[in-house]
């Protein structure tokens, strides 16, 4: 989230600089009264991710309602400082129909399987709406969500904070410069997940009175609750999660994928340690071909996850002179 000191009128002016000549009631935006008047936010989802993101909204602007199907997480909440009595609520359906009158904008942090369902309302409701990664839990919606925040014309942002650092672009603009002669291969890999996976489904437990157990399923199949769904353990669950390569890709392939525009393979292959229906595999190694374009010839792309590593040999004989060529186009930057 930005780390502007933004008023009210800034973010209305904004946001019809982008295209939201409408909002709220689908009247034009009016003028503030007041220069000093804040964003009024609407967080969905106030724990884990979602207690930072909607302290972020509470510095920058005003929280005036907070939604979450936990009871003491939402309680917890509306006892936060930076929000000023906001109204609460565990259904984002209510809120959203209830409270779409009297806010501007949405931060979506619930597990994976729910970001899609309460951004696309708060799009609908004309609201700028800024969700947690991963953006979804499957294609199909990542796309969907695309195409109603183009036909909304509303401001978006997914919450990947390190994408719009510049030593990202300082990365990307290596990688692009020839410095690393012609790039063939990519490998990225991670220490993820450091939840359960490749298990069965858990056995049924008693749900916590606090929790809406209904709502935290959302648009999930219905299934009873259990211990190691709520609140973090949902990760590596086909249906709530999207497993390591959804929690930490967007944060290591986003730098190669700006460089090398890594877009629409040609050929995904899945090599895992097997595959239940249940939960993501322990491990997994993916290759995805990509086609040659304009700036690049094609390369390919692997993926690691559950302690597995590129061959340690791809890392040997790396020659003195393209090290040195490196350092030197270093040196040349920072003059």
């Amino acid at each position: 989230m930005s780390q502007g000191k933004n008023t009210r009128r800034d973010f209305l002016k904004a946001t019809t600089a982008v295209g939201v000549g409408f909002w709220v009631s689908g009247a034009p935006a009016a003028e503030s009264n007041s220069p000093n008047e804040k964003v009024r936010f609407a967080c969905i989802g106030v724990k884990g991710k979602g207690e930072s993101d909607s302290g972020d909204a509470g510095r920058l602007g005003d929280v005036v309602a907070i939604c979450d199907v936990d009871d003491k997480h939402l309680d917890a909440a509306a006892g936060n400082s930076k929000f000023k009595s906001p109204k609460k609520f565990n259904d984002f359906r209510k809120l959203i129909d209830e409270m779409k009158d009297n806010i501007d904008a949405v931060t979506v942090s619930t597990p994976d399987h729910n970001h899609c369902a309460a951004s696309i309302l708060a799009m609908k409701a004309k609201k700028a709406c800024f969700t947690q990664k991963p953006l979804t839990r499957t294609i199909y919606e990542a796309r969907r969500m695309q195409e109603v925040a183009k036909e909304m014309g509303v401001a978006t942002q997914m919450g990947n904070q390190g994408t719009a650092g510049n030593s990202l672009r300082e990365a990307a603009a290596i990688a692009t410069s020839g410095v690393l002669g012609t790039i063939k291969e990519v490998h990225v890999w991670t220490n993820r997940p450091i939840w359960p996976q490749g298990g069965d489904r858990p056995e049924p437990s008693e749900c916590p009175k606090e929790l809406h157990w209904d709502l935290w399923l959302g648009t999930a199949h219905e299934r009873p609750f259990a211990n190691g769904y709520h609140p973090f353990k949902w990760r590596g669950y086909w249906d709530f999660g999207s497993g390591a390569l959804g929690d930490m890709a967007c944060h290591t392939v986003n730098m190669p994928y700006m460089a090398l525009q890594l877009k629409n393979p040609t050929a995904v292959q899945a090599e895992t340690s097997g595959h239940n229906t249940e939960t993501y595999p322990n491990w997994s190694i993916i290759t995805f071909d990509f086609p040659a374009n304009d700036k690049r010839p094609a390369l390919t792309f692997k993926w690691y996850d559950g302690g597995k590593k590129p061959p340690r040999e791809m890392f040997e004989g790396r020659s003195e002179s393209q090290s040195r060529r490196y350092e030197n186009w270093l040196l040349d930057r920072r003059r």
